[in-house]
């Protein structure tokens, strides 16, 4: 995905009457919901306005929207508009824009609101259907306004090139007090310009919005791919190499580079439905940072309806829909993601982990099998399945599949995946191994707080080189002061060093920034119980068991709540190295 992440105000907030962001469902599911709600009447209109509302408050966007339109055309009444609206808003949401189109309420007795984001609907599925004069009929005519003015506005252009329009489709439009969504107007003008054979004020257009800063690269990125069209792959490189040089590490500027360097083809100009629906992304990325869901996931829907192959837009789509809790419909867009795009890994592995969630372990396994297939040199496909090994408490598997990673020479490779491999190789009883991996990866990252305190509290916790561990975790702590498990880090190692009263402090402050975890409420028990508060020892003890701690934790807190630590404390230890 192109550098969008910026925020571009003023798109508004949509109303959407009491809709939910939609969930997987369909016709059959609104059913059983009509038939339970009222079996008698299920065919009246009340009975599908009672289906479409159940399917509202289970975020069945599609079966509301399926069941509204039918109420409406079993009762044509007085809340026929009501009717209308929340099919209108249901089908947006669900992605199918013909029937959002065919409900958008227009007039002057609309809600305003709706009504201009039923103008930007109108127009949209007209330019996908292949009207486009209708399309920019809607979009500039009065119905279209604010809040979503801007959104038709860069719409508008695409829309007059379809028609065959090429000088109104290089008419500039004015974006008033809204200097970003004028920064994609400006960038779409040098796209039409090109396809208008205006080959020099495309080059003006592109190499103004260069000259003034050129966020994410993008219009480095069309001016060098215009160049290249144009036979001019010397000049294409050398915008390429200025770009890559303020802004390192961008992949598609390295690939474009690469691409001029090997004497490839040069990418062909993008589709006019394509660039609309990319310049729908832009404002609906803008949205989901001002954590406006609905009407980004509006935005985002409209977009596919132009171009459903826009992969970043089901990416987008997925998230919104996972963040929503509606897991299957986030898996229905990870899934729309097309092999061979940059964002194939990131939704086969957010698919995957849909799937461990909701304790599908073998789903999720055989889903990070699969993409390893598609990608086996893939890092990040690797990772994602020694990550669900890990999960499943399979470290063996996850640490093999890490030591391909890794190779013969750990000290150069990444310190995330020697911590990721300490982590497997400490669980399977190999602490030696991992004790090297951490070192190892402590000399390359000496101020990484997380790999302090793994290897602080292994001390710690074997009670072996103490003063070391402790300035270890001490530090880490300094680096990270909210990490409760830090805390908990050096609060068991005064309880080690046998400074009880010192220990119970840390530990408290640990408890309250993680009050979930079972081992810190264990600790602070155990602490507790040094001091001779042993009442408030066996209520940690007790929160414990309600946190489902693994098997070995569990049993540990039921012996202490049976009888306590009656036993001798362990000496303090003072060892060093």
């Amino acid at each position: 995905m192109r550098a969008y992440l910026i925020l571009l105000g003023g798109v508004g907030s949509l109303l959407l009457a009491g809709c939910a962001i939609p969930r997987a469902g369909g016709a059959k599911a609104g059913l059983v919901l009509a038939e339970e709600i009222d079996p008698v009447g299920s065919a009246s209109a009340y009975g599908q306005f009672l289906a479409g509302q159940a399917a509202i408050n289970q975020g069945e966007s599609a079966s509301a929207a399926f069941y509204f339109g039918k109420a409406a055309g079993l009762d044509p009444g007085p809340d026929q508009g009501l009717l209308t609206t929340r099919t209108f808003t249901a089908a947006l949401l669900a992605g199918d824009i013909a029937k959002a189109a065919a409900n958008a309420p227009y007039g002057p007795d609309a809600d305003k609101s709706i009504r201009h984001l039923g103008a930007l609907v109108r127009g949209v599925e007209a330019m996908a259907s292949g009207a486009p004069k209708l399309a920019r009929t809607v979009l500039t005519g009065p119905d279209s306004g604010a809040p979503n003015e801007p959104a038709a506005a860069l719409l508008t252009p695409f829309a007059a090139a379809a028609a065959g329009d090429m000088e109104g489709s290089i008419v500039l439009p004015v974006i008033k007090a809204e200097p970003i969504a004028q920064f994609f107007a400006n960038l779409d003008q040098g796209k039409l310009f090109e396809r208008a054979r205006r080959y020099d004020e495309a080059e003006t257009a592109f190499r103004a919005l260069i000259a003034k800063g050129d966020p994410g690269g993008i219009a480095s990125l069309n001016l060098g791919e215009m160049l290249e069209r144009r036979g001019r792959s010397t000049d294409a490189a050398a915008i390429y190499n200025s770009a890559i040089a303020a802004k390192k590490g961008d992949v598609e500027l390295q690939a474009a580079r690469a691409r001029v360097q090997a004497h490839g083809s040069a990418p062909p100009a993008q589709p006019l439905k394509t660039a609309a629906a990319e310049a729908l992304i832009a404002p609906a990325t803008a949205l989901l940072i001002d954590k406006q869901q609905e009407i980004a996931l509006a935005y985002l829907r409209l977009a596919l309806r132009l171009d459903p192959t826009r992969d970043e837009a089901w990416m987008l789509v997925g998230d919104i829909l996972s963040t929503n809790n509606d897991e299957a419909g986030a898996r229905v867009a990870y899934l729309k993601v097309r092999t061979g795009s940059s964002q194939y890994i990131g939704a086969r592995t957010k698919l995957a982990w849909s799937y461990q969630s909701a304790k599908d372990q073998d789903t999720a396994l055989t889903l990070a099998r699969e993409t390893l297939a598609q990608k086996p040199d893939d890092q990040d496909a690797l990772v994602t399945l020694a990550d669900l090994l890990r999960a499943d408490e399979r470290f063996d598997e996850s640490a093999k599949v890490l030591d391909g990673l890794i190779g013969p020479k750990p000290e150069s490779a990444n310190w995330r995946l020697l911590y990721m491999r300490a982590v497997d190789l400490e669980e399977s009883g190999r602490w030696t191994e991992a004790e090297r991996d951490l070192q190892i990866a402590l000399k390359l990252r000496p101020d990484e707080p997380e790999l302090l305190n793994f290897l602080g509290y292994s001390w710690i916790d074997r009670g072996v080189r103490l003063p070391e561990a402790m300035a270890m975790v001490q530090k880490a702590v300094t680096l990270e002061p909210q990490s409760g498990a830090m805390i908990d880090s050096l609060g068991w190692g005064y309880y080690r060093m046998g400074a009880y009263a010192t220990a119970v402090a840390s530990l408290e402050s640990a408890v309250v920034l993680e009050p979930g975890d079972p081992d810190v409420n264990n600790h602070l028990g155990d602490a507790y119980w040094r001091v001779g508060r042993k009442i408030e020892a066996a209520f940690q003890w007790r929160r414990v068991l309600t946190l489902d701690p693994p098997a070995k934790l569990r049993a540990e807190a039921e012996t202490k709540l049976a009888s306590g630590l009656d036993a001798p404390p362990v000496a303090p230890v003072v060892a060093s190295k």
